[in-house]
């Protein structure tokens, strides 16, 4: 890496350190457990079979919990031992797939926590339950794999990153992207210089369905019988029993952001983690329900991220998924681009290369399993990590810097308005940011200031 460069990162490391250490010690007086804090938990051994709890096997969670049962089975070096969940039916289709005794799935998360022969939990329900259970999980001496969005909101995302430094757990974010090969090549690739100075990534995540993207099916047997519906709701509003919003809860911002927490997580964290993990300094969104009125949040959303020396673009919609095809995941560099594209890799000069000295042919690079085997290098990353005590390759900060990055593109959408973030502080900005430079002073121009044309 040439020095100036290194000595830039050196200079960003520094301030974000003392900037994540100012928001640890704010969003720390905010932390409030639901449940008594345990002094110790286990230390686990190389060997030693790592105990998980599930709370909430709905859609995600039984994913999960089928592949969380199939290691128990075939590895040995894990074990499922509880399971909560609000919905009866729910709970009765996880004790068949885990075969574990009745009496250990329960309604109340907080008795998993209780238990001794839990050493972390698999958080899988909707997002505005996340935070006070992960903080919970935490303060009951309890590692956390939580799925993606880390939370309902950015305030939330920090209470929970300050949670897990203050109880020093191990928390993962379960974006199973951040553990495909093909993003961690692309970080190597442009930490080497393959692309010169990084200029700006796109990508999308889209869908298309007749019935309209979250409107999964509503099982007639809901009813607030099987159902533990104020339980279910918790920090929101109160309302009448809604099968409707029980199982279609990504549709409304009260549980869920949409397009941008579920998707777009998913896109960003790759491509920022492979830019240089950051927080963004201005956010925008735009778009819009073009399609689907039955819902409160976008159908069709865009969002622009401005971080310190680069921005990604990310757009998509639930009402036409040809932007999967037409729109690929790019970094643009100054004297390259990479390309990533089902399972390659591919960095391709600009015609500047050889004038500036960096290579001028096209490189390939195939990732036959990337895809296919992701999910499981992510699980497996924070089961290692449990036992090295060593942070996940989706932990707290860079989980909170994708939250921040989405999430202000959402609320941007939502008040018209563009969102400042200072990355030095913490906090949202009121004033437009200056810029070095931003006159043009003809120092990244080697033949100097462009001259007035002559008369």
């Amino acid at each position: 890496m040439p020095e100036d460069r290194l000595n830039s990162r050196r200079a960003f490391l520094a301030t974000a350190a003392a900037a994540a250490s100012a928001m640890t010690a704010r969003a720390e007086k905010n932390i409030k457990p639901g449940i008594t804090a345990k002094s110790a938990s286990r230390t686990l051994g190389a060997n030693d079979r790592i105990r998980v709890g599930m709370i909430g096997v709905g859609i995600m969670g039984t994913g999960h919990l089928r592949a969380f049962a199939r290691q128990a089975e075939a590895d040995k070096d894990i074990e499922i031992t509880a399971i909560s969940d609000v919905y009866k039916r729910h709970r009765e289709r996880a004790q068949a797939i885990s075969k574990i005794d009745a009496k250990n799935i329960v309604v109340d998360y907080r008795d998993v926590l209780k238990r001794d022969d839990v050493d972390c939990v698999l958080i899988a329900t909707p997002d505005h339950w996340h935070a006070q259970m992960a903080i919970d999980a935490f303060a009951a001496g309890k590692d956390v794999y939580l799925q993606k969005p880390i939370t309902l909101t950015v305030d939330e995302s920090a209470q929970v990153i300050a949670a897990a430094a203050k109880y020093k757990r191990v928390l993962q974010v379960g974006s199973q992207f951040l553990s495909d090969a093909r993003w961690h090549k692309v970080k190597e690739l442009i930490g080497e210089g393959a692309i010169g100075e990084v200029l700006w990534g796109q990508t999308t995540y889209s869908r298309n369905s007749i019935v309209g993207e979250w409107n999964y099916y509503v099982d007639e047997e809901a009813t607030p019988e099987n159902i533990d519906w104020t339980r279910w709701l918790g920090s929101a509003k109160k309302r009448p029993f809604s099968a409707e919003r029980f199982f279609r809860w990504r549709k409304y911002w009260e549980y869920s952001n949409g397009i941008a927490s579920d998707l777009f997580y998913h896109r960003v964290g790759p491509m920022l983690f492979a830019m240089g993990a950051q927080f963004p300094t201005r956010v925008s969104g735009a778009g819009g329900i073009y399609v689907q009125k039955d819902r409160e949040v976008p159908d069709t959303l865009g969002i622009m991220a401005e971080y310190g020396k680069f921005m990604i673009v990310v757009a998509g919609s639930m009402a036409n998924m040809s932007a999967n095809k037409y729109l690929p995941e790019v970094v643009y560099g100054h004297s390259g681009t990479i390309l990533v594209e089902n399972d390659k890799v591919t960095v391709t000069p600009e015609r500047i290369a050889k004038a500036l000295n960096r290579p001028t042919e096209v490189k390939t690079f195939d990732f036959p399993t990337a895809v296919r085997d992701m999910a499981r290098r992510h699980s497996d990353n924070f089961f290692s990590c449990m036992r090295t005590r060593q942070t996940p390759v989706l932990g707290p900060e860079l989980a909170h810097q994708i939250m921040v990055s989405v999430m202000l593109g959402c609320e941007s959408w939502r008040t018209g308005e563009m969102k400042l973030f200072d990355p030095s502080t913490q906090k949202r900005g009121k004033k437009a940011a200056t810029r070095e430079g931003f006159e043009g002073d003809g120092k990244n121009n080697p033949g100097g200031p462009r001259k007035e044309p002559s008369v």
